[in-house]
C-alpha cells in the first residue's frame, strides 16, 4: 500500500477499506479484488504535457514508497483460526468422526456446527459426562414434506431420546445421537428430502417465513423467496456431502436466478477461484438471520433477525418488490453493557428480480467489516450500530450496484398463531396445533404420524413452536379432529392464552450454555402467572406474551415479549418489560436475580396495577412503558397483597311497575328519586328492626 501525502502533509491510506472500514483483511485470495480497493481515495489532479510553463504546474499531492509493513496480523478469534485451517469445514471432524472416543475435540466441536449439530452432554448427570449430540434441520419457511416428517419420526425413536423438538426458526431439533450413529442419521435425512447444513454455524441460518399454506399470492411469493434465499447462501464446496454421505451430492435443481446471482461478480461481491464464491475460507463473523414475509403478518418476529425481508404488492396482490430491514439480533452478555439486543431498522426497498443481489450485498458488507476478533461483538448488528444506517446503506450500495429506494409504508404488525382450521383459499383446509414449547412426545406423537402418515399430509412448523397441517380435504376434516382430540391436543379456544404466545428455549439439560430452567420450567411458571391473574381479577381471555429462555443469549426471542424472564443464575431471572404483543417494541431489564420461587412478589403488584389503571385495551407491554419502570418499581416494593374490594350489592327495590310509580310520586315532595326514597325506608326498617321497635 502507498500513502498519499496531501497538502497539510497528512498521510492519507490510498487504501480505502483502511482509512473508512477499519475492517478485517486478509479474507480474498490473491486474485480476487477487494471493492474498497477498486474505488479511488484521493483524486490526483492530471498534469498536461503541454503546460505551457513549470510555473503554472500546481502539485495536489505525492504519491511517495513507504517501507514494507510492518504491522501486526489482525486479531482473530479462536474459531476464525480454526475455520481457515479446517479445508471448507472438514477438518478436524472428519479424522475425530473415525475414534472411538464418545466426543469430538474443540475444534471439531466448532466445525461440526457448520454441518448442524451441536456437541451436547446431560448435565443432570454427575460423574462421567455421557456425550451425544443434537441436530438441527433447515426448513426454508418450516416447510416439511410428508417423507422427511416420518423419517425424523423414526429417528426420534430409534437414535434420539424419543421426542422431536420444533424450534423457534421453524426446524426440528434431534438430540441425543450419539456419535458412532451421526452419518447413520445424518444420511438418512439427507436421503429423504432433508438437510441440517447450514442450521448453526458462522454462515446464514434457516429463512423464516409465514407458515400458513394460504393460496394468496403474497403468501406464496414470500415462501419462494425464502426458499430462494436459503439457496443462494447455501455452501457450494461439497463438504456436506463429503462428511456423511461419502461425497455423493443429494441436491435438487436451482432456479436460474439463484445460480445467476450466486455467480454475479460485478461489485466484487465474489471470490472468483474459491470453492465458495459467498463465503471464501472464513465464512461469516457470526450467525446470520434473516426471514420474509408480508404487511401485517409478523409471525416471523421480523425486527429480530440480521435482515427482515416484507413483500410488497400492488393494489391488484401482484408482488413488486420489497421492503429491507437490517441490524436486528437478539443475543448479549449479562453485565456487559456493551452487547445488547436489537431490533434492525429501515435499508431501503427494491424491486423484486434484484432481492438475491440485494441479500448478497448485505451478506457480503457483513463478511468483510463485521469483527472477527471478538465473537461477542461478532453479529451485524454491532456493524450497524457502530456505523449508523446511512453509512452501512453506502457501503451495501457499492456492493449492490444501485441505489436503494425510499421504504414502502406498511399497515400495523400482527402476530398470527395460525391455529385451529381454516381455509387455504384452493380448496383445501390446514389445522394449527398448539404444541406446548415445541416439544412432541408420547401419545402426542404417535397421533400426529398415524394422521400424517394415513392421509399423506406435509407440515410447516411455524416460528411459535407449533406445527401446521397442510392440504387437508374436507372429508378429512372430521375424522382428524376426532383423532386429534383422542391424542390429547387441545381445541384453540380450551387452550390457555398465556399459554398460546408463550415460548421457551430447551435450556437444562442438555443445552451446555444453559444458565437456569427454561422448557422445563415454563409450565410451572404459566400456571402461576394465571393463578394471579385470578387473584388479582383478570379474566381467562385477557393475557401477555411470556417468554423464558434459560441464558441471555435470547434463542426464544424474550427480549421482545412483554415479560421476558432471562436465566442469570441458578433459579434465577433477569426479569424484561416493555415488548409488545405485535413484536414491535423491544423490552427493558426491570429487575435481576429474581429467584423463581420469588415471582408472584413481582408478578401481583405488576398485573393487579394492570388491571387497575391500564387505559383501554391497554396491553400489558404498552402500559408497562406508559408508567415508567420508576412508578413500576415502587409498586412492587410496597407491595403488601391485593386488596380486597368491599362487598357490592345489587337490590332490586321494585318488584312491579306500579310500586316504583307510586314510590316516585311520594319522592318528589321530598326532592328526591324513587331510588333515594327506597334506599331510605328500607334502611329505617332494619334500624327499627335492630332497635325493636319494628310493629
Amino acid at each position: 500500500m502507498t500513502t498519499a501525502v496531501g497538502a497539510a502533509g497528512t498521510a492519507v491510506p490510498s487504501d480505502r477499506k483502511v482509512a473508512l472500514f477499519q475492517s478485517f483483511s486478509g479474507l480474498r485470495s490473491a486474485s480476487s479484488v477487494p471493492l474498497a480497493r477498486q474505488l479511488n481515495a484521493l483524486s490526483l489532479s492530471s498534469i498536461s504535457s503541454s503546460s505551457s510553463s513549470s510555473s503554472s504546474l500546481v502539485v495536489r499531492a505525492v504519491s511517495t514508497p513507504i517501507k514494507p509493513e510492518t504491522a501486526a496480523e489482525p486479531k482473530r478469534s479462536k474459531v476464525e483460526i480454526i475455520k481457515e485451517q479446517s479445508n471448507f469445514i472438514r477438518y478436524p471432524l472428519n479424522e475425530e468422526l473415525l475414534t472411538d472416543a464418545p466426543n469430538i475435540n474443540e475444534s471439531a466441536t466448532q466445525i461440526i456446527k457448520f454441518h448442524g449439530s451441536y456437541q451436547q452432554y446431560n448435565r443432570d448427570e454427575r460423574g462421567t459426562r455421557s456425550y451425544s449430540f443434537m441436530l438441527r434441520t433447515k426448513n426454508p419457511f418450516g416447510k416439511v414434506p410428508n417423507q422427511l416428517y416420518l423419517v425424523m419420526d423414526d429417528l426420534a425413536d430409534q437414535f434420539g431420546i424419543g421426542t422431536l423438538r420444533l424450534t423457534t426458526r421453524q426446524t426440528f431439533q434431534l438430540h441425543g445421537v450419539l456419535k458412532k450413529d451421526l452419518k447413520t442419521v445424518m444420511s438418512t435425512i439427507i436421503r429423504n428430502m432433508g438437510s441440517t447444513l447450514g442450521a448453526c454455524g458462522d454462515l446464514n441460518r434457516n429463512v423464516l417465513a409465514p407458515a400458513a399454506p394460504y393460496a394468496r399470492k403474497d403468501y406464496k411469493f414470500a415462501q419462494e423467496t425464502a426458499e430462494n434465499i436459503a439457496a443462494l447462501l447455501t455452501p457450494q464446496s461439497g463438504f456436506y456431502f463429503d462428511m456423511w454421505v461419502d461425497g455423493e451430492k443429494i441436491t435438487s435443481d436451482e432456479p436460474a436466478e439463484v445460480v445467476k446471482a450466486r455467480n454475479d461478480n460485478s461489485h466484487g461481491t465474489n471470490f472468483p477461484d474459491s470453492p465458495e464464491p459467498i463465503y471464501g475460507t472464513q465464512f461469516l463473523p457470526r450467525k446470520f438471520k434473516i426471514a420474509v414475509t408480508v404487511p401485517t403478518d409478523n409471525s416471523v418476529d421480523i425486527f429480530t433477525n440480521d435482515i427482515g425481508v416484507v413483500v410488497i404488492s400492488n393494489e391488484e396482490g401482484e408482488p413488486q418488490g420489497f421492503n429491507l430491514y437490517v441490524g436486528g439480533g437478539m443475543g448479549r452478555t449479562h453485565r456487559l453493557e456493551t452487547t445488547f439486543a436489537r431490533m434492525s431498522e429501515p435499508l431501503g426497498y427494491v424491486p423484486k428480480e434484484d432481492i438475491l443481489y440485494a441479500i448478497k450485498a448485505i451478506v457480503v458488507t457483513q463478511r468483510e467489516n463485521g469483527r472477527r476478533d471478538d465473537r461477542k461483538y461478532s453479529r451485524m448488528k454491532y456493524l450497524v450500530s457502530s456505523w449508523g444506517i446511512e453509512k452501512f446503506r453506502s457501503v451495501v450500495e457499492q456492493y449492490y450496484g444501485k441505489k436503494f429506494e425510499p421504504i414502502r409504508e406498511l399497515p400495523e404488525w400482527e402476530f398470527k398463531s395460525y391455529l385451529g382450521w381454516q381455509k387455504q383459499g384452493d380448496g383445501g383446509w390446514f389445522c394449527g396445533l398448539h404444541v406446548d414449547n415445541g416439544r412432541i412426545g408420547g401419545n402426542m406423537k404417535k397421533t400426529l404420524r398415524e394422521i400424517i402418515g394415513k392421509y399423506h399430509l406435509n407440515v410447516c412448523l411455524t416460528p411459535n413452536q407449533n406445527i401446521i397441517l397442510c392440504d387437508v380435504r374436507n372429508a378429512w376434516k372430521r375424522p382428524i379432529t376426532k383423532a386429534l382430540a383422542q391424542g390429547g391436543f387441545l381445541e384453540t379456544k380450551h387452550v390457555d392464552t398465556l399459554n398460546i404466545t408463550a415460548m421457551a428455549c430447551p435450556a437444562l439439560p442438555l443445552c451446555p450454555l444453559a444458565i437456569t430452567e427454561a422448557e422445563r420450567g415454563i409450565p410451572d411458571i404459566l400456571k402461576r402467572a394465571r393463578a394471579v391473574f385470578d387473584k388479582v381479577g383478570l379474566k381467562y381471555n385477557e393475557s401477555l406474551v411470556i417468554r423464558v429462555t434459560g441464558c441471555p443469549n435470547g434463542c426464544a426471542r424474550p427480549y421482545m415479549a412483554e415479560l421476558g424472564l432471562v436465566g442469570d443464575g441458578p433459579n434465577s431471572y433477569q426479569i424484561w418489560l416493555g415488548g409488545t404483543p405485535n413484536q414491535t417494541s423491544i423490552a427493558r431489564t426491570f429487575m435481576n436475580k429474581v429467584k423463581v420461587q420469588d415471582l408472584e412478589n413481582v408478578f401481583e403488584p405488576l398485573f393487579y396495577y394492570w388491571k387497575r389503571k391500564r387505559q383501554s385495551k391497554e396491553s400489558f407491554g404498552d402500559f408497562t412503558n406508559r408508567v415508567g419502570f420508576e412508578k413500576l418499581q415502587e409498586w412492587v416494593d410496597k407491595w403488601d397483597g391485593v386488596v380486597k374490594p368491599p362487598a357490592r350489592y345489587n337490590l332490586k327495590l321494585f318488584a312491579d311497575k306500579e310500586t316504583y310509580e307510586a314510590m316516585e310520586e311520594m319522592a318528589k315532595l321530598q326532592d328526591k328519586s324513587a331510588h333515594q326514597l327506597a334506599i331510605e325506608v328500607v334502611r329505617n326498617f332494619v334500624a327499627a328492626q335492630q332497635n325493636g321497635k319494628a310493629e
